[in-house]
């Protein structure tokens, strides 16, 4: 059974494990996967990875490396001390907007300043509102001292322009991405993608959303008072060294990087002030290899109202929600019910506090949410489509595969027609071990989901997504089509693993 968001009606299962890239469809999650334990019968049956060549500190650091996401570091329990850092919303001017990846320096803990990468500062980015059938440029620029590129992460675009590894822009390069927007409202993100290198520079700090607009989103009786009832909120766990700056060459791990210290949107110890009305928050998993399961410490349920892509056909009720690396939900929670007094939070599966509320008793409304908000379906056509692409995603750390191979830029591992919808079923292969949970993205497109082994998906993924969570064992049947012609990437969203090959490519003509 699927169990990454759980629709109320649902709630008869127990609390989930949750890890970076974690263990999964073992009879025993808690339970450290030990190679050194295995039989040689047990090792062998471990298709596709071949342990003859790998050094006694490879073997080591994959069983390691699986412990750690089994049994993940603990996240910090929030003071609630800093105000929500909100990132600044800038639209574009004469059609352009401007984006500059930049070094810098940013205070987290105080009197430290902590060496970090931003766009158009020093940490993260600003929020990118476009308009839905609007043409603008987004003119990128390279300052930092080493090459980058810019991935519109969920946006329909040009290949030429989708900021995979092959738009790479050198230190003092720039280049202007020309595109119109021809999707629906939605909250999207952009973070770097250079080969090689696109783990360590989202781990110090560059990524930013995006806002697209419509005349549904600007019509429904939603909440959408930005900083005042409307909350973009970033997740990342974080490792500091002692000297309380980012060494990620001392705390990467190949199966996913995962840190004892949460920030959202950049701020530490955070928590938000709202008022007593519906607050629309947009949740964005931007953690390198975390997991986060979301839900009230008071036990009271709220709506999820949009997935990646775009609005649910009407707001969902939940209990709560997890969100791989990757993945966006928009949920809202209704706070007229609380008063001052009242101790609320957003907490994970450990009951750790991740972000506090304090209820400003002064800002009151309330309002209905619409029951109605979109009009997705998959149609029939779609689900007597015939499977037309396979991929079986496999293994763990340095020895991941899709297809039984890892990414060579220089290889079409599949190609498409602009406007065709295709099936693509995806089976995540499991090992000796148990195998991984892989959050798989798929460049330049939404994409609708048909099943998961075989059944409907759950209510609150009955919408358009760019990224979805394979359990290890299971096999997903997503419907794809690429409105723009190009070469786009698809892949694994842990970001380590993608960087180890677990991606390919399709070429759009």
């Amino acid at each position: 059974m699927k169990y990454k968001m759980w629709v109320v009606s649902a709630l008869s299962v127990s609390i989930l494990m949750i890890g970076g890239c974690s263990a999964s469809n073992s009879s025993d999650k808690n339970t450290r996967m030990d190679n050194a334990n295995m039989t040689e019968e047990e090792m062998s049956n471990m298709e596709g990875m071949d342990h003859s060549d790998m050094s006694d500190e490879d073997m080591g650091s994959m069983e390691n490396g699986h412990d750690s996401h089994s049994n993940p570091l603990a996240l910090n329990d929030s003071t609630g001390e800093n105000e929500l850092i909100l990132p600044p919303l800038i639209e574009s001017k004469d059609g352009v907007v401007d984006i500059t990846a930049q070094q810098g320096e940013t205070e987290f803990y105080e009197d430290v300043q902590t060496e970090t990468y931003g766009y158009n500062g020093s940490f993260l980015g600003p929020i990118i509102q476009v308009v839905r059938d609007e043409t603008v440029t987004f003119r990128t620029n390279n300052d930092l001292s080493e090459p980058t590129t810019f991935h519109w992460h969920g946006l329909d675009i040009p290949g030429e322009g989708d900021g995979g590894p092959h738009q790479v822009l050198q230190p003092g390069e720039s280049e202007d991405v020309r595109f119109t927007v021809n999707q629906e409202a939605s909250t999207l993100w952009f973070h770097p993608h250079p080969e090689g290198a696109t783990a360590e520079q989202v781990f110090k700090g560059l990524a930013g959303l995006i806002y697209i607009e419509d005349e549904n989103s600007e019509n429904l009786n939603l909440p959408k008072d930005y900083g005042v009832n409307d909350f973009p909120l970033i997740f990342q766990d974080r490792q500091f060294n002692e000297e309380k700056q980012f060494d990620y060459k001392a705390v990467v791990n190949q199966d996913g990087t995962i840190g004892d210290t949460l920030l959202i949107n950049g701020t530490l110890n955070p928590k938000l002030t709202v008022g007593k009305e519906k607050v629309r928050l947009r949740l964005l998993n931007g953690s390198n290899a975390r997991n986060y399961l979301f839900k009230l410490n008071t036990g009271d349920s709220f709506q999820q109202i949009a997935t990646d892509g775009g609005f649910l056909n009407e707001p969902t009720t939940m209990n709560e929600i997890m969100l791989t690396p990757g993945e966006r939900a928009e949920i809202i929670i209704d706070f007229s019910m609380y008063d001052a007094l009242s101790d609320i939070a957003l907490i994970n599966e450990e009951d750790t506090k991740l972000l506090p509320f304090k209820i400003n008793e002064q800002k009151t409304s309330s309002s209905d949410l619409p029951k109605t908000t979109n009009d997705f379906a998959v149609t029939d056509e779609e689900r007597i489509l015939a499977v037309s692409k396979k991929l079986e995603l496999f293994g763990m750390g340095a020895m991941v595969t899709i297809n039984d191979k890892q990414f060579d830029i220089d290889r079409i591992d599949f190609t498409q027609k602009q406007g065709v919808t295709e099936i693509w079923e995806i089976y995540n292969k499991p090992d000796a071990m148990g195998g991984m949970t892989h959050p798989f993205h798929i460049h330049g497109t939404q994409f609708k989901i048909i099943s998961i082994d075989g059944n409907e998906p759950p209510v609150n993924e009955q919408g358009w997504k760019d990224t979805v969570a394979i359990d290890a064992g299971e096999t997903m049947k997503l419907a794809v089509k690429f409105k723009n012609k190009g070469t786009y990437m698809f892949h694994c969203h842990i970001l380590e693993h993608e960087e180890n090959g677990m991606m390919g490519q399709v070429k759009v003509d």
